[in-house]
């Protein structure tokens, strides 16, 4: 089933030598996931995820956890309606 995720990621993101967004796109994309990504301020990342449940779910506990060096401390998800109007995931 197909599903949309819109997601706020709150916590230490934007630091030096941590391509936050850029690995999350990686991680999107390793799932079939396309969509978007950018940071709102240094603390604050806003996300659009859209595929599979299974493989949205994937990006989503990679979100949860964030990569090495980061420390998420809350994610915001909002459901939203499936409209398949991305190709890819990137990085606004």
């Amino acid at each position: 089933m197909k599903t949309r995720l819109h997601l706020f990621i709150k916590g230490e993101l934007d630091l030096p030598g941590v391509p936050f967004r850029q690995i999350m796109r990686e991680v999107a994309r390793r799932n079939r996931v396309t969509g978007w990504v950018r940071f709102l301020d240094g603390e604050t990342a806003e996300a659009v995820l859209e595929g599979e449940e299974r493989d949205v779910d994937a990006v989503l506990r990679w979100a949860y956890a964030g990569p090495q060096g980061t420390k998420v401390r809350e994610v915001k998800i909002i459901r939203e309606t499936y409209t398949g109007e991305f190709s890819d995931f990137t990085i606004k």
